[in-house]
């Protein structure tokens, strides 16, 4: 029925089209943001793939409505030359019963799923994912008997320079996909990893953490230099399953499995940690799982990273070697102040910028940190450095949700 309702609203004439109310943004200078970004990355800061525009855009401040029966259908155009992908914040957002708002790019090759009353969240807020499009047509229609019901305004576009699995940003050669047969045995643990977007702008990956409960709570975990705090936490938005559907093969990761929102939980400085709650489970057919962790003060004998290198789709490293405690950055004497898990050299792959928030995982396939930063790449022998978990579980307040039950327990394993 939705898509039937999609086709439906997308039936403007191109004629009509071109008299609709147009924000347009100029081309932007891809060099200088490189070389800013560049510059960024060194000193530890997410990377961005979108440049954060603000608006202030409301079909309830708008003469631009058409009416045909008993429907009321508004439409507003973003126009950015050139870009790479476009998203959208709308900071104000509460649909009625029988509402929908549909993005698509103007060529109509390219939507969003429809956004419903179903959307409807405790932020009153709402976050797209990216459209790979740089000509956008934003339409909402509402009953007539509902349009003085509507809550909607967008204030922010993202204007995309690159974007996931770009072709100039893909990940190093050393990287493995978690389609290859090195990640057998490592499934359920893949699962849990997605790729994450925040404020329309930067990217990291993050992870599903699991609880005490066992209850599947939509508990989600990355780096707390992500920047995902309080106000920032609505416009999460985390893509699941993007991964290559072959070892080694095309770049055919799909960004259709999202979500959008979470509630800012806690955080740790030290461990450059971040727990949220999503404003929603996972569907099902997603076969998302939840990862276990290790509280206690074990580092593990091996450990291994599931991760998004430079964004691109879902990797796989591997540490054959005991890891080893130490400061964040650390190359002297063990264990300095033993907030963060060294992995000295990977044996197999590499993390890069983009992989930053992504679980590292024990033998016993339990997480043991987050990544925080480090100088590894392909080509290199140089260290990560993984947030570690007992540091955040202690001192983080994030035993608080993570065992509501003060069971105790510092150890539960993947569901």
């Amino acid at each position: 029925m939705k898509r039937l309702a999609l086709v439906a609203t997308m039936s403007l004439s191109f004629q009509a089209m071109a008299n609709i109310n147009t924000t347009y943004f100029p081309s932007l200078d891809v060099k200088s943001i490189h070389d800013e970004e560049v510059f960024n990355e060194k000193k530890g800061i997410a990377p961005r793939f979108a440049i954060a525009h603000t608006v202030s855009v409301s079909p309830m401040r708008s003469q631009n409505w058409e009416k045909s029966g008993e429907v009321y259908t508004w439409n507003h155009q973003v126009s950015a030359p050139n870009a790479v992908s476009l998203n959208f914040g709308f900071s104000r957002f509460h649909l009625p019963e029988g509402a929908e708002l549909n993005i698509y790019s103007a060529d109509r090759t390219q939507f969003i799923r429809t956004f419903t009353a179903e959307d409807n969240n405790v932020n009153n807020q709402l976050w797209t994912p990216v459209i790979m499009t740089d000509d956008a047509v934003i339409e909402l229609t509402v009953p007539a008997s509902a349009v003085n019901q509507v809550e909607l305004e967008m204030t922010h576009v993202g204007q995309g320079f690159r974007t996931f699995g770009q072709s100039t940003l893909k990940s190093g050669s050393c990287n493995i996909d978690v389609a290859c047969k090195e990640s057998q045995g490592w499934e359920n643990e893949v699962n849990s990893v997605a790729v994450i977007s925040t404020g329309g702008s930067t990217f990291c990956t993050g992870f599903m953490v699991n609880n005490t409960n066992n209850d599947k709570t939509p508990y989600f975990m990355t780096a707390a230099h992500c920047r995902i705090t309080g106000s920032t936490a609505p416009s999460l938005v985390t893509y699941w399953n993007y991964q290559t559907s072959k070892c080694g093969g095309a770049r055919d990761g799909k960004m259709t499995d999202f979500q959008s929102g979470s509630v800012f939980l806690a955080a740790n400085s030290r461990s450059d940690s971040t727990l949220v709650k999503l404003n929603s489970a996972p569907k099902t057919e997603w076969n998302v799982t939840f990862a276990g962790w290790d509280a206690t003060t074990a580092i593990g004998t091996s450990a291994v990273a599931i991760h998004h290198p430079n964004v691109d789709e879902k990797s796989i490293s591997f540490e054959n070697d005991a890891t080893q405690l130490n400061s964040y950055g650390g190359t002297g004497a063990a264990p300095g102040d033993s907030t963060h898990v060294r992995i000295i050299d990977w044996d197999k792959g590499t993390t890069e910028p983009g992989s930053s928030g992504s679980p590292l995982f024990d033998s016993n396939h339990r997480v043991i940190g987050q990544l925080h930063g480090g100088g590894a790449a392909c080509g290199n022998d140089l260290s990560d450095y993984y947030g570690r978990f007992h540091t955040s579980y202690k001192e983080g307040n994030f035993a608080k949700h993570l065992d509501s039950a003060n069971t105790g327990k510092l150890t539960v394993d993947t569901i």
